[in-house]
């Protein structure tokens, strides 16, 4: 019998062997692609559909995200009501999204419901038509956001750090315009959807309690024919275009009380070898609530209620971000401080305590990750659209594990040198 009395032992994080579930591949009849992540705990499904067609390449600004926005709104059978209706009809949801490289049409719903709603899936898909006045709805709805959101320094000191490290011509450092809202026309979202929404540019992702037949299902709407032909994408390789000048002001709101403050570099993507090691040293400097950053500026000094740096996980190139919003009178004393918290990191070794509750967090946060079948397929989505593996998340958790101080104060010096950081203040 178990004694209550006694508390049961405390076990750390990283002392917990975890294990990446592997996922089942399927492939239909025309070639595409199908991966699965099978969880038997609720009577739901999640089915997502990618496309390499992102802002990447795109030829006119804004092509990539109209295109996957107005799939959705209208076909040659029925209208954006129309659909929209018959997905909530069944209580179901189906999100898209336009990113840098890739984008995604998402269904959720029950699993009951899953060969009821994939007819609307593959309508939406393989038949959209992009009516003239849902793209004016769109084009009026963009530029009235646009104009609300240019307003907030935040939003403004996003768009601006992007351009400067990335370059404004560069998918990357691109900024959305009302004029290139204007500029979009319903033939060249058709040229844009004809070329890359193709079967075979196309990965199917599924997670959760599948019905029995859903590769048969899957074959039926998606993999019984080449829809929309055949292309070949080829990824133009890009110039990245820096800003000349590092430091930059810029006043939006002259009633404003706070000021969005940036301090940013670039980094190597995710494949160079001191990418998964400076995600410790970024989780240490701001990349999680006990963080220096947010300890040092948040909890002493009050310039703010947070601050946090992330590393950019983009295909070319990555960056190191710090950001917050600050009283407009300690915008600049914030920036001091960032830089005396990277110094201190390249002048003194991170203490064991603190390099070990940072090791269990990341442990503990990546367990968090891999609770469930939803959570399980994202993690394999990230690996498999950047042509990775197992081998590299088993890397990861390796260098949580082990990375020293030494090792990260190494890597402080070469890579937290506040001269190689962008600033930049928006008030």
């Amino acid at each position: 019998m178990i004694n209550r009395k006694i508390a049961p032992a405390i076990k750390d994080a990283v002392e917990f062997d975890i294990t990446l579930k592997p996922y089942e591949k399927f492939t239909l009849d025309n070639g595409i692609p199908v991966y699965v992540i099978k969880g038997e705990e609720q009577d739901t499904l999640q089915l997502e559909m990618i496309f390499s067609a992102g802002s990447w390449y795109e030829q006119e600004s804004l092509i990539a995200a109209a295109t996957n926005f107005l799939m959705k709104n209208g076909s040659s059978r029925h209208s954006a009501l129309e659909i929209n209706e018959s997905i909530e009809y069944y209580g179901a949801y189906l999100n898209r999204n336009s990113y840098h490289e890739n984008a995604t049409y998402t269904l959720h719903c029950l699993t009951k419901h899953t060969e009821a709603l994939l007819p609307i899936l593959q309508e939406v898909l393989l038949d959209p038509v992009f009516p003239p006045e849902e793209l004016a709805i769109y084009q009026q709805n963009m530029k009235q956001r646009l104009a609300v959101n240019l307003q907030k320094c935040d939003f403004v000191a996003n768009r601006f750090i992007d351009k400067y490290l990335f370059g404004e011509f560069h998918p990357y450092g691109r900024i959305s315009s009302m004029m290139a809202y204007d500029a979009l026309q319903t033939e060249s979202l058709r040229a844009f959807y004809q070329k890359h929404y193709t079967y075979n540019n196309c990965k199917i992702f599924v997670a959760g309690k599948l019905p029995a037949n859903m590769i048969t299902l899957l074959n039926q709407y998606f993999g019984s024919t080449p829809w929309n032909g055949e292309t070949h994408l080829v990824r133009p390789e890009l110039p990245v275009q820096m800003a000349d000048e590092k430091k930059h002001r810029i006043f939006n709101d002259e009633n404003g009380v706070q000021g969005a403050v940036r301090v940013a570099r670039h980094f190597p993507n995710r494949y160079h070898p001191d990418f998964p090691k400076m995600m410790v040293l970024n989780t240490i400097l701001g990349g999680y609530f006990g963080s220096r950053l947010m300890s040092n500026i948040r909890e002493e000094k009050g310039y703010t209620y947070g601050i946090h740096s992330q590393l950019y996980n983009f295909r070319q190139i990555s960056a190191l971000n710090i950001q917050t919003e600050a009283g407009r009178d300690v915008c600049e004393a914030t920036i001091d401080e960032v830089y005396k918290e990277m110094i201190r990191l390249q002048n003194e070794p991170v203490p064991a305590e603190e390099l070990n509750l940072v090791r269990n967090y990341m442990i503990g946060s990546i367990l968090g990750d891999l609770d469930g079948a939803f959570q399980l397929i994202q993690r394999w989505k990230s690996l498999i659209l950047n042509d990775l593996d197992e081998h590299y998340f088993y890397n990861n958790i390796n260098i949580i594990k082990t990375i020293t101080a030494e090792e990260l104060q190494h890597l402080a010096k070469q890579y937290l040198s506040p001269a190689d950081f962008y600033e930049l203040v928006v008030i």
